[in-house]
């Protein structure tokens, strides 16, 4: 048991499609905690940074249809904190393709994109949220998104009896 803090991002498509609270009380019911959260709407140059590693990983093309689409309206970014934050954060989102999202995830639930319709429409998939991948990313993605003194420490009533 490790107690962990990741990145969640509501992205655009979350956001226009008002699923914004729904998904925090999804994160606080199962016990974790935003120990920081705030509404941005960022520009290519500051998504360059986000997905610093996209093209060599996929493709320029890929690169620009993600800052594309995260740059098409607002995003709640949040730390989620909590036992294991990165894993299972990871699991309640779902996969990155939300047709082979299970019922039950975040992207099971609220979304239906596939790969194959994101590339007919030359997109990025329409995928609601990001989470941080593992402990380097969600180390690197935190400090790029927030300032050391955004990162609030409060105790819940699941400290009490988790921690």
């Amino acid at each position: 048991m490790e107690k962990q803090k990741t990145l969640v991002l509501l992205k655009p498509d979350c956001v226009m499609r008002q699923f914004v609270g729904e998904i925090i009380t999804r994160f606080e019911k199962a016990g974790y905690k935003i120990i920081a959260m705030k509404m941005v709407w960022y520009d290519n140059d500051f998504f360059e940074k986000h997905y610093h590693d996209v093209e060599e990983r996929h493709s320029r093309k890929i690169l620009e249809m993600n800052l594309k689409a995260m740059t098409t309206g607002p995003i709640i970014a949040m730390v989620i904190e909590g036992i294991n934050a990165i894993e299972s954060v990871r699991k309640m989102v779902g996969p990155t393709e939300p047709k082979k999202a299970a019922p039950g995830t975040i992207r099971g639930d609220y979304s239906h994109y596939t790969y194959k319709l994101a590339d007919k429409k030359e997109i990025a998939v329409r995928n609601l949220i990001h989470a941080s991948a593992d402990k380097k990313d969600a180390k690197y993605e935190i400090e790029l998104w927030f300032d050391k003194k955004e990162l609030h420490s409060y105790k819940t009533v699941h400290d009490a009896f988790v921690m």
